[in-house]
């Protein structure tokens, strides 16, 4: 009864959701100003304007408008010069040293003489980088640099353009990970002024300055007019003149006042709206097509399955999900394309292709490795272990959180098919998290986000020397373990297929299942162009024209 209730209680909800769609998509729009961007930021809130909190997408895309790094990942991942114009490594992998632009300068504050902003210089980035790492600030972004850095003297300024990097052992994604939103570079002047109050107070060298904020309600930045980057004919950017962000706490509603004219962007959509505005091939429908743009990008996301693979653990001992062969029938038995196609309305990519996600360096296009739906090869392999026809083996027991029930109850009746048992329970996902935290969850549903844009992200997520997290599943492998060392000072392209490698390796042990790689929706309005993000979800607005 309470399952037919909801499923009536759901389509009176789409039904309700059409008629307001279509309500909206004939109202009468907003007189939006000429020259700003307006945005909104669904989870109602942003925590700070402050770098060393970018720990959400939100903040991340503040601290992006209002700041700029070293570096900056593009729209493929390559990591290009920005308040850096180039940088060297030595041999040994230790040391870094990066050259600084020289007319760069922050925006006007009332920390700076006269309130306007000087020169940014390589004291900045020392200043900026040790008060990331300084416990009394206790930035959520430590981690970047903490137990990767030399104990001594980590960050150097040689002169006002060159700054140097010392780090304990060699790590070669080092620059990318500078390009994250947390080693934004900021004047000590304006964090010694407002204190604690420079979250709501501050002052970078990026394209947009801030103006306004009234917590919760707006949040206006107008453009920097000495910002330091041009486009190809010479032109200062950014092209618009101010970014107005609203907190409006709500998908559906900020779906809404995007086809109303009243915001120009929106990033994913809202679950009860898919059907109404995707194909199953992940496309625009035609009602929608003349009002709003799509644009589909890879997002480097995996969403899995994982096993607990801890022998030694109470919690799955004996159990024979311990053997790789029944992971790998698992995994064998699972069907992608449907759950991309009839779950995600095709908008995303069935992971087929090991645990790197397309999109990066060191994902294998070639699938070469990987799992296809093979229900004949995943009986091969039960029997394989012991197991014909599913006989004798104990039910499996996933844990996952409701939004994913529908998944993961598919995916218990096609492993049925095969004799695989799989028991569901669905949880709220912050217990989830604990369980799986504690190594207390047997198999979980769960997703990985690359913090950073590079592969071994999602590689430390088996290193056996690791914790949970990241090693959810406690994956302890010693050739595995011993490549994971090796590669972080080798060369890129040997470094890549070194990647290759070692997830080739994890697959054929199977503790995860990967189900699929996640892609990014963006819709934009017909009055903007030029709004570009990278694989990472970082938009970049400098280029925005408004029509």
């Amino acid at each position: 009864m309470y399952s037919l209730q909801k499923s009536i209680q759901s389509t009176l909800w789409i039904a309700m959701c059409y008629l307001l769609l279509c309500a909206a998509c004939t109202g009468k729009k907003s007189n939006a100003s000429s020259d700003t961007i307006y945005l909104n930021y669904s989870s109602g809130t942003l925590e700070s304007i402050d770098p060393a909190f970018a720990k959400n997408l939100y903040n991340m895309w503040t601290n992006h408008m209002v700041y700029n790094t070293l570096v900056e990942a593009s729209e493929d991942l390559q990591i290009t010069p920005s308040l850096a114009r180039a940088w060297d490594v030595s041999a040994d992998g230790l040391t870094y040293t990066f050259h600084l632009r020289t007319d760069v300068f922050f925006h006007d504050n009332e920390a700076f003489a006269n309130g306007k902003g000087r020169r940014m210089v390589a004291d900045d980035v020392v200043y900026s980088y040790n008060r990331l790492i300084d416990a009394n600030v206790a930035s959520t972004g430590a981690w970047i640099f903490n137990g990767r850095v030399a104990e001594q003297q980590p960050f150097t300024a040689i002169n006002d353009s060159t700054v140097i990097i010392r780090i304990a052992k060699p790590f070669r994604a080092l620059p990318v990970i500078l390009s994250m939103p947390y080693c934004s570079i900021v004047p000590r002047e304006a964090v010694e002024k407002w204190g604690k109050d420079f979250r709501s107070h501050p002052c970078g060298t990026g394209p947009f300055m801030f103006h306004y904020w009234d917590e919760g309600n707006v949040l206006v930045l107008r453009k920097n007019p000495r910002y330091w980057e041009v486009d190809n004919a010479g032109k200062r950017l950014p092209y618009a003149g101010a970014v107005q962000i609203s907190f409006i706490d709500s998908k559906a509603t900020e779906f809404m006042l995007l086809l109303q004219g009243r915001i120009d962007f929106v990033n994913g959509l809202d679950g009860s709206f898919k059907d109404l505005v995707l194909t199953k091939n992940g496309t625009l429908k035609t009602e929608f097509a003349d009002k709003l743009n799509l644009r589909k990008q890879t997002y480097l996301n995996t969403e899995y399955i994982g096993f607990l693979t801890d022998s030694s653990s109470d919690v799955v001992k004996n159990h024979p999900q311990l053997n790789p062969l029944v992971r790998c029938a698992v995994n064998h038995a699972i069907d992608r394309q449907k759950i991309v196609t009839y779950f995600r309305n095709g908008a995303v990519l069935p992971a087929n292709a090991g645990f790197i996600p397309a999109g990066i360096q060191g994902h294998d296009s070639s699938h070469r490795y990987g799992y296809d739906y093979n229900p004949a090869k995943a009986l091969a392999l039960l029997a394989q272990a012991g197991y014909p026809n599913g006989k004798g083996l104990q039910p499996l027991h996933v844990l996952a959180p409701e939004n994913w029930a529908d998944v993961v109850n598919f995916i218990a009746t096609q492993l049925k098919e095969v004799g695989i048992p799989l028991e569901v329970e669905i949880i709220q996902a912050n217990i989830l998290r604990q369980q799986m935290s504690r190594s207390q969850a047997t198999m979980f549903r769960a997703q990985w986000i690359a913090d950073y844009p590079d592969a071994e992200t999602f590689l430390a997520f088996f290193y056996g020397n690791y914790p949970a997290p990241p090693n959810y599943t406690r994956f302890n492998n010693i050739s595995f373990n011993k490549w994971y060392d090796e590669s972080m000072n080798l060369p890129d392209s040997a470094r890549f297929a070194r990647y290759r490698q070692m997830d080739s390796l994890v697959m054929s042990y199977a503790p995860v299942i990967p189900l699929f790689y996640d892609r990014l929706l963006h819709f934009t309005s017909k009055r903007i162009a030029g709004l570009k993000a990278n694989p990472m979800n970082m938009i970049d607005l400098k280029a925005v024209k408004i029509k």
